[in-house]
């Protein structure tokens, strides 16, 4: 029973965290401390729940993602377009991550590390939206092949725990002169193939090894940060085409010195 409200509550955390650029990482490794939910099988968990919350991007972008409807063949080679740049973009990552992946997560995943990124992925942030806007990207579609692939090099920034994907890939494209709007939608794309790659292949490890009970905790995990990353992503795209980064990257500072402070002093 607790390892299901474990999952519950992770879940949420996950659904909240995933497409907001406060890393979710991050806040799955803090969270876990709390609920006691650090063994092996929890380092696997925190991956493949993330599938539920991809779930959630496809569904919610479904007419941007896949061609339906009397303008098809129109359709598709727009959709089909917007895959290739999204391949082209996550191409780093997968090749970064196969190579190092497993040494980042042995000697990275702490708390040190996850509080460090966090208050400078927030100055960064903050430091981003005081500075003049570029603007000159108003459309995905407007992404060249070259943006796309250069926004997938910063992206891998993100395998530094507490950094956070969708801060890496917004900051990226922000810098390379993509509107907010744009930067999130990016990210959004972006995270389906990087994040399904990345728990298809924890999956793939860890499944064949999963007890029917651990099957039933994933499950909950995975359905409950679906549904919460559905909302989150409505949410976030109305909140970013009116207003800024700003305050994601003041909440950033304040965690990170906050776990710092707490895993370095008040944890003895």
């Amino acid at each position: 029973m607790h390892d299901l409200l474990s999952a519950l509550i992770l879940g949420i955390v996950e659904g909240i965290t995933e497409f907001l650029p406060i890393s979710s990482t991050g806040h799955l490794i803090i969270v876990s401390q709390f609920v006691g939910f650090t063994e092996q099988f929890a380092k696997m968990f925190d991956v493949v729940i993330q599938l539920g919350a991809i779930l959630s991007v496809v569904v919610y972008f479904r007419k941007r993602l896949i061609p339906s409807g009397r303008n098809y063949l129109s359709e598709n080679h727009r959709i089909f377009d917007l895959w290739k740049k999204t391949i082209v973009g996550v191409i780093p990552a997968l090749g970064i991550g196969f190579v190092a992946g497993k040494y980042i997560q042995e000697r990275l995943f702490n708390s040190t590390v996850v509080g460090l990124a966090l208050i400078v992925g927030g100055i960064i942030l903050v430091y981003i939206e005081k500075r003049k806007p570029l603007n000159r990207i108003s459309s995905v579609e407007q992404l060249t092949y070259k943006t796309a692939l250069l926004i997938g090099l910063i992206q891998c920034l993100a395998m530094i725990p507490g950094t956070s994907r969708s801060a890496a890939t917004v900051i990226g494209a922000m810098l390379l002169g993509a509107s907010r709007v744009v930067a999130a939608e990016f990210s959004f794309f972006l995270a389906i193939p990087t994040m399904v790659a990345a728990s298809g292949y924890t999956l793939f490890k860890s499944g064949s090894i999963l007890t029917p009970h651990e099957f039933l905790v994933v499950a909950v995990g995975l359905i409950v940060s679906f549904v919460v990353a559905w909302l989150v992503i409505a949410g976030f795209m109305n909140y970013v085409s009116k207003r800024d980064f700003k305050p994601f990257g003041y909440y950033r500072i304040v965690l990170g010195i906050i776990v710092l402070a707490y895993f370095t002093f008040l944890k003895f």
